[in-house]
């Protein structure tokens, strides 16, 4: 890395000798200054080989770039440029995971996540989306490409602390790196993923005929018993080889924030819902907690186009915003657009084969090859079945990391996505952010195939929403569960009409919105899904954006409001006649010490107002509650704490509708009520009475006995951690230990936080197994078409991924507070937000 650079060794001494724990002052001043030539400048001329024109970079306070030039061409290789020279560590961080190549950067630690995404083959998908993708499209990529290129060349031997001190040295950015991180993304919604790998190990615990009690269904939905049918008579006990290792691994890419992210919100209020007569709209997307946020915001004026919100570094697109006319954003439709089938397999003369309809069937091989930091590279066969790539036969158990594994007899996991071919989203996604109505929005969204959105839009008159995705026909079956891959009958028949995709436009009601639930009725004409979100966020949108008049403000006031609906749906519960007696007869039969806390308990959450802020402390008893109550009911099934059976729960409730909650509100004839380590039989009624008097003995062992003291902020914080402490597990312990000195450096937290799940300001915990906040509003955006600047947005941390920068975490506090920034596009009102500091990118010689 040249002479300038600490050797790895040097560095981790410097870091000990330092103490970076103790003098976190001077360890910040040493390394900001190791590391100042790595941060750009944001003023001053750069000559850059590649533009046609001169190109103005500004930038707001809290470093978010406006880019203004007098060609698209060129708004398009600034945009590369600053999108590297703000966030390449996290740019080649993700190129690396959807490749499946992380290994090379750290070493063997990585080697299951890389070994999971190379079966995945990510790749391949990008290929065919690229080659779908207009002669336009592939320019437009082409040129940001060079934009970033150009940057990496000019500081290539001056990276960021984490890309330096690993010793790895990125390539070049191709234009199809870009839909290659745009694939990833999509992958990133495969919630269902999760589901189904988690399925099987329920069915390994409690078996099949216990299973539908543990899938995630809506409480006026029935069980999904015909669902869980399909795996009556498996031996899943230790039958499937290497499924705890893909379920490690899906973990792992979920950690990384790539997997399974099963949440936002967005409405749009209509004029005559608006005092000032014209429409407005709301976006927050939710992502787990990470530093820096995946999100990064980007202003762009140019003579043909303009547009400002978020971006995704790699990606030239604005992909939530306002353009001047038109204001868009997303969620999730928590679409189920992927399955997984078990496959019977054996080997035979050196291949390995698989059973469909009754003939057995040579498996599709192909070679990968893995390049391990510090390692020889090794070379291993990925197993593809008429239904997709085996998982199972890349992953598994071995002696050593880098050990192939000997795939024979059992049961196959085959993952099956939708195609892309004929797929046009990239070009739609364009086409979006250039609409000028509703109308146009709407013509654009509809060829959205790739990604399972829900898009809501407004322009100053109309609002609209729309469903966008591939969504498959599945002959038999409901995709919760894997399905018998050697029979025919639960294949897929194509996908949905894209007609019947839901849409909505002006309603009566003066509003659209949607926040991960079921936005459409059971038994509608096509399956968007069965693995809905909590809907206590939906409803609680429409409790709010349906009552009086809204402005700038009250769309403010909703993305932090952190009210949730459940506390009085749990209320409802407790006080309805099948409950009310028998759990009162409950609480009076506990031990003396246990029924005086139950009974406290039980009193304090029928007074809960639902408000779950920081400070109070019944929304700290609430939440208590919720955890002894998950562990009351289900441990003694599942258990133990931590055990596989136990975290496939704590993940189905992390992405959607889980157990826990459809249990506290109803399933009172559940076998799960009985505690199986007791004698007698217990009921519904009984085990609440435990759970009450647990809640109020947990908080005693946790926060004191003195119940002033008594706070949910003590109990859930936010804590930012930079992706290098996120895969410091991952890495060899002289390595995990230096990133450990330098957490104070990296790493910002914790703060006390409010909200749950179930708030529309999320702060989601992992229920059943700790309050530590894992999701959060990872951006917000408000577009107010009544105001002179109509954009107002706050990112959930600092624009810049580089330690070193100014503007590495200066945006947490803005996000707690509501700091949020406008993004002017009247010319009188730019300086005012994007001050006098000019970088001027010149071409070059």
């Amino acid at each position: 890395m040249g002479s300038r650079l600490l050797s790895r060794s040097a560095f981790i001494a410097a870091a000990s000798l330092l103490g970076c724990s103790l003098l976190l002052t001077g360890c910040q001043s040493f390394l900001n200054g190791r590391y100042a030539d790595s941060v750009p400048p944001d003023q001053g001329i750069v000559r850059v080989q590649g533009l046609a024109q001169s190109v103005v970079i500004r930038r707001n306070p809290l470093g978010m770039p406006l880019i203004e030039t007098t060609t698209f061409h060129d708004a398009l290789f600034a945009l590369g440029y600053v999108h590297a020279s703000d966030r390449l560590s996290q740019m080649v961080g993700m190129r690396l995971l959807a490749e499946g190549r992380l290994a090379e950067m750290s070493g063997p630690g990585v080697l299951e996540v890389d070994r999971f995404m190379r079966t995945v083959n990510l790749k391949r998908s990008a290929e065919v989306m690229y080659k779908n993708a207009s002669p336009r499209m592939k320019k437009f990529f082409e040129v940001y490409a060079r934009g970033v290129n150009a940057y990496l060349f000019r500081y290539k031997d001056k990276l960021p602390m984490d890309l330096a001190e690993s010793g790895y040295r990125p390539a070049y950015w191709k234009p199809e790196d870009s839909v290659l991180v745009f694939c990833l993304l999509n992958f990133g919604l495969s919630v269902n993923l999760q589901e189904e790998i988690a399925s099987l190990v329920l069915a390994g615990k409690v078996g099949s005929d216990k299973l539908a009690w543990l899938l995630p269904t809506y409480p006026d939905e029935p069980l999904p018993f015909e669902e869980a049918e399909k795996l009556r008579g498996l031996n899943l006990a230790g039958q499937i080889p290497g499924l705890a290792a893909v379920d490690q691994a899906a973990s792992q890419v979920a950690a990384l924030n790539m997997l399974g992210v099963a949440a936002s919100n967005n409405w749009a209020i209509a004029p005559q819902r608006s005092r000032s007569g014209k429409s407005l709209l709301a976006n927050d997307t939710h992502l787990p907690l990470s530093m820096p946020s995946m999100w990064n915001f980007v202003q762009i004026r140019s003579p043909k186009f303009q547009a400002a919100g978020v971006s995704i570094a790699g990606v030239p697109a604005v992909v939530a915003g306002f353009n001047g006319k038109l204001a868009w954003g997303m969620t999730m439709v928590m679409g189920d657009n992927q399955d997984l089938f078990l496959e019977k397999v054996k080997r035979e003369g050196g291949r390995l084969y698989y059973l469909a309809d009754g003939k057995w069937q040579p498996a599709i091989e192909r070679q990968e090859t893995f390049f391990i930091k510090g390692q020889r590279p090794i070379r291993e066969s990925v197993f593809e079945t008429r239904h997709g790539p085996l998982l199972n036969s890349a992953l598994g158990e071995r002696k050593t990391p880098l050990q192939p594994l000997a795939f024979k007899s059992g049961y196959g996991l085959a993952l099956r996505t939708g195609q892309l071919e004929a797929d046009n989203s990239l070009d739609a996604f364009f086409d979006l952010s250039r609409a000028q109505s509703v109308d146009q929005a709407f013509e654009a969204t509809r060829e959205v195939r790739a990604m399972a959105l829900n898009i809501v839009f407004a322009d100053a008159q109309h609002i609209g929403w729309q469903v966008t995705g591939r969504f498959p026909n599945r002959k038999a079956g409901l995709g919760l569960v894997p399905s018998p891959g050697w029979d025919a009958a639960y294949d897929w028949d194509g996908y949905a009409d894209p007609m019947l995709h839901p849409y909505d436009q002006d309603p009566m009601q003066g509003w659209l919105g949607t926040a991960n639930h079921r936005t459409v009725p059971r038994g509608y004409g096509m399956q968007l899904s069965n693995s809905w979100f909590y809907p206590e966020r939906a409803e609680r949108i429409a409790q709010l954006a349906g009552s009086g008049k809204q402005d700038q403000q009250s769309m403010i006031a909703m993305q932090y409001d952190q009210t949730t609906p459940f506390a009085g749906k749990l209320q409802a519960m407790f006080e309805a006649p099948v409950m009310a007696a028998p759990l009162k007869k409950a609480i009076d039969a506990l031990p003396a010490a246990d029924r005086a806390k139950a009974r406290e308990a039980f009193d304090r959450l029928m007074a809960f107002d639902g408000r779950m802020s920081a400070t109070s402390a019944d929304a700290a008893l609430y939440s208590v509650f919720l955890q002894e109550s998950a562990r009351q009911t289900f441990l003694d099934e599942l258990g133990p704490q931590g055990s596989p059976a136990w975290q496939a729960l704590v993940d189905t409730a992390d992405n959607s509708y889980s157990a826990q909650a459809d249990h506290l509100l109803g399933r009172d004839d559940s076998p799960f009520w009985d505690d199986i380590k007791t004698p007698q039989k217990e009921d519904k009624p009984a085990i609440l009475a435990r759970s009450l008097a647990a809640t109020v003995s947990q908080l005693e062992s946790q926060l004191g006995s003195t119940r002033s003291a008594w706070q949910w902020g003590k109990l859930h914080s936010y804590t930012w951690r930079s992706t290098a402490t996120q895969m410091a597990p991952h890495l060899s312990s002289g390595e995990r230990s230096s990133i450990q000195a330098l957490s104070g450096y990296l790493d910002r937290g914790p703060y006390p936080a409010g909200g749950d799940h179930g708030t529309l300001n999320v702060s989601a915990y992992h229920w059943g197994e700790n309050f530590d906040t894992w999701l959060i509003p990872a951006m917000r955006i408000v577009v107010d078409f009544g105001r002179e600047e109509p954009l107002i947005g706050v990112n959930s941390s600092g624009q810049s991924g580089n330690p070193a920068s100014a503007h590495y975490a200066d945006g947490i506090d803005a996000w707690l507070k509501g700091g949020y920034m406008s993004f002017p596009f009247q010319s009188r009102n730019i300086d005012k937000t994007y001050g006098n500091k000019r970088l001027l990118l010149m071409p070059g010689k």
